[in-house]
């Protein structure tokens, strides 16, 4: 019987350890998870600080003019823009220059009412398809920075009217779909690696100012309802034999090419004010003649505007071709 009591009082004695034991341990469990949280709530107040602290320095930058509320960013450094800038989704235009920044954040699909965004001369590389969200989208600005590629869900931004995408040097192509963009007049793609100008510019219903100039092209099309193109800088070697049908063109810019020839119907372009042929191995050597008197409005450049300008100089290489041709038609006829 003794031994029976014995035994018993061990048995109890052990229990009564293991589970001061297990208490002690879960005291320092608890603890240890008190501790976690702690400094998870810890780190949680100093984010929220600091999203407080950016997004009133934000704020600063936030001005109205003409009744939009603009956020203008300058000579800063803003290489990303913080997540809490959607908390300022009622801003209607972007203005954020030479801070550095690299890519347009996803959540640019926040910003329903913006109207303009220029984000011109930054180190942006891409442009997200989230933009074609933005269907109150007028202007978009992106020149001098690193973009090489043009997502289709751009056109979706169906009230784009102003696409700027100058100096990307990388750029070579854009997506058909854009021809969808019925609202845009003002395209310049200046400064890039384009070889041939693209379907969908060809194709774009209301274009009326379209810069190409410093690319690769070779050739270019008729693009009837342009009032403003400019090519210099780049490989024409001649003109489509339709241009004459490009009525409504105003400013022809050709500087810097490789023309051998001005087409002879363009005497009929009536509305065709400015024209440059300078520095290309025409054919023809053709000099304006010095004008004999000399107006009191004038100024000491007006030599160099009518080279610059260059429809008189068109002109006159039109007439002096045609002349040329006619003595050489004759001297066939005559020799025949």
């Amino acid at each position: 019987m003794v031994g029976l009591v014995a035994c018993g009082s061990v048995s109890s004695i052990k229990a009564l350890w293991e589970t001061r034991i297990n208490k002690i341990k879960q005291e320092k469990e608890d603890q240890r998870s008190r501790t976690a949280r702690g400094g998870a709530t810890g780190r949680l107040g100093v984010g929220v600080w600091e999203d407080r602290a950016v997004l009133a320095r934000l704020k600063q930058k936030l001005q109205t003019e003409d009744g939009r509320l603009i956020l203008r960013l300058e000579h800063e450094d803003w290489k990303v823009l913080p997540g809490c800038l959607v908390q300022l989704s009622q801003v209607q235009e972007w203005q954020i220059h030479r801070t550095g920044l690299q890519k347009i954040p996803h959540f640019i699909s926040s910003f329903q009412n913006l109207l303009v965004l220029d984000l011109s001369r930054n180190g942006v590389t891409e442009i997200p398809p989230q933009i074609g969200s933005l269907t109150r989208l007028r202007e978009l600005l992106l020149s001098y920075n690193r973009v090489g590629f043009v997502p289709v869900e751009l056109s979706g931004c169906e009230s784009l009217e102003r696409l700027e995408l100058a100096m990307n040097r990388d750029l070579n192509q854009l997506p058909d779909q854009l021809m969808r963009l019925k609202n845009l007049h003002h395209l310049d793609l200046s400064m890039n690696d384009f070889t041939c100008v693209p379907d969908c510019v060809v194709s774009l219903p209301a274009l009326e100012w379209l810069d190409m100039g410093g690319n690769q092209l070779e050739e270019t099309h008729v693009m009837e309802k342009l009032h403003t193109l400019w090519l210099q800088r780049n490989r024409l070697e001649r003109l489509p034999d339709g241009i004459s049908r490009m009525t409504r063109l105003d400013t022809l810019v050709l500087s810097s090419n490789q023309l051998r020839d001005i087409p002879p119907l363009m005497e009929d372009m009536s509305n065709l004010r400015f024209v440059n042929f300078r520095d290309n191995p025409l054919t023809l050597d053709v000099t304006l003649p010095c004008r004999a008197v000399k107006h009191e409005d004038e100024e000491d450049d007006e030599e160099d505007d009518r080279e610059m300008f260059g429809r008189e100089f068109m002109l006159m290489y039109i007439r002096e071709s045609r002349k040329r041709a006619y003595a050489m038609l004759n001297m066939h006829c005559v020799n025949r």
